[in-house]
């Protein structure tokens, strides 16, 4: 009988050692080493996991010619949901390996079910650990009255799931979650780190031999990261997060990886009771509603991916009541927002070295277009001096760090997404207006190439 075998592995990259050591010498993280008993799994085991994942196979892999490969794109699957095609790429490719990460409650499980809901035109397997088919069944009947063909599958061993997968023949296949998975042939609990990349290289390779898109829900650690090794990030196609504040109604899709798309695309939704409903005008979130003139916010027409919004940038500037001001920033770069800072004290001559400011996007995102910089000025010098900017008036520019407005990449479509928002000015850099084709536009282009000319502009 073969002997029980302890060897220590990194959590972060899965890393395998025969003593704990306090540095990874593979991804150089500290404190990630775990111990793990790694038992010889039985022979009847082994030879049935084999039979099984043998069954699966349909297709052979050869050595073929480069000049010989088909350059043309499978047809995506359609999800039936604007949102997720667009973060996605155009729709699910076949044989791919997606991964969904979020927070616990965040809705996860809710945005997946009700997609599967939605492809009635594909036969689809939702494999659940978490939850039963009665939990599955009342939330499918919130999410949507029409009935579903959808089978659900309660199973935590990867080897039985196989066995269905086999017996099905699905045309994708849903994990809720990875870490709830566990192997028979490796001998350690269920979200472990041997356990998620084990069960995560077994489903890559049904998806790569059968050409059956597979999605994998994951959980997220404390800081944010997901659960488990970070080799499953990598052996995954795509990887999405799920953002947000459970306390609040909506939620932010990103893409951080995918290898069949841009990853600067933004998926919103609008958590309710029945369901995520996707927001195909970011506006009508980021934006208040209000008609009152407040000092400290300014309006800016930023982009993420493809699509253009206005966001509604909140300061706060008040005297520090401590010997140490505060600086604290939500949804943007706080290095970002002091640079900003030492450029209005450097070019501008505003004293703020001992005032404590606050910034705040509006709506729970985090924004990561330069384009802001003019209104995250505007908006901390207008609560600076109590002064409010007019409703009517956004802006977008870059600021460098002797204070020169720089040019914004598509200065065109955040003309246009102003416009018809009914705003009547739009401060832009004087860049961007050089061989700018914009015929009879409704709304007013003032042009800066300083930041004193565009403070000047808004505060008179």
């Amino acid at each position: 009988m073969a002997k029980e075998k302890t060897v220590y592995v990194c959590s972060n990259c899965g890393q395998e050692a025969a003593k704990w050591v306090g540095r990874c010498p593979a991804c150089g993280e500290w404190n990630t080493f775990k111990e793990m008993t790694i038992r010889p799994a039985s022979a009847a085991a082994a030879g049935r996991a084999g039979k099984v994942l043998a069954g699966l196979e349909r297709r052979e892999a050869t050595p073929v010619p480069l000049s010989g490969v088909s350059a043309e794109e499978e047809p995506r699957y359609s999800t039936h949901d604007a949102e997720l095609d667009r973060v996605m790429g155009g729709g699910i490719v076949p044989g791919s390996l997606t991964l969904l990460g979020g927070e616990p409650g965040i809705g996860k499980s809710t945005l997946l079910l009700q997609t599967v809901l939605n492809m009635s035109d594909r036969r689809l397997l939702y494999v659940s650990g978490e939850e039963s088919e009665k939990q599955i069944k009342l939330r499918a009947d919130r999410l949507s009255q029409r009935p579903s063909d959808c089978l659900l599958l309660c199973e935590t061993r990867l080897e039985h799931v196989f066995t269905h997968i086999k017996n099905i023949r699905p045309d994708m296949v849903v994990i809720d979650s990875i870490q709830t998975i566990a192997s028979e042939n490796v001998d350690s609990s269920p979200g472990s780190v041997t356990q998620i990349r084990e069960c995560a290289a077994a489903l890559l390779k049904y998806a790569k031999e059968s050409g059956v898109p597979v999605v994998l829900i994951g959980h997220i650690t404390k800081e944010g990261s997901i659960a488990g090794p970070k080799v499953l990030e990598h052996i995954v196609d795509t990887v999405l997060q799920f953002e947000g504040d459970r306390h609040y109604f909506y939620r932010i899709l990103r893409s951080i990886k995918n290898r069949f798309g841009s990853t600067s695309e933004l998926g919103i939704y609008e958590m309710r009771a029945d369901g995520l409903r996707p927001v195909e005008n970011p506006s009508e979130l980021l934006l208040t509603q209000g008609r009152d003139e407040l000092s400290g916010v300014a309006i800016a027409a930023a982009i993420e991916g493809v699509r253009p919004f206005l966001i509604e940038t909140q300061a706060l500037v008040s005297t520090a009541a401590y010997g140490t001001p505060q600086r604290s920033a939500t949804g943007f770069d706080l290095r970002r927002l002091n640079m900003l800072l030492a450029v209005l004290e450097k070019r501008v001559g505003f004293k703020l070295a001992q005032k404590d400011v606050f910034l705040n996007i509006a709506g729970g995102i985090r924004v990561v277009d330069p384009a802001i910089d003019l209104s995250v000025i505007a908006a901390v010098l207008s609560s600076n001096v109590d002064t409010a900017i007019e409703r009517n008036v956004c802006m977008a520019g870059e600021v460098g760090l002797s204070g020169e407005i720089r040019p914004v990449t598509r200065i065109t479509q955040r003309i246009f997404e102003a416009q018809k928002l009914g705003f009547r000015r739009i401060v832009v850099p004087e860049a961007n207006l050089k061989g700018l084709d914009i015929k009879n536009p409704e709304i007013e282009l003032v042009s800066v190439s300083r930041v004193e000319e565009a403070l000047r502009a808004l505060f008179g």
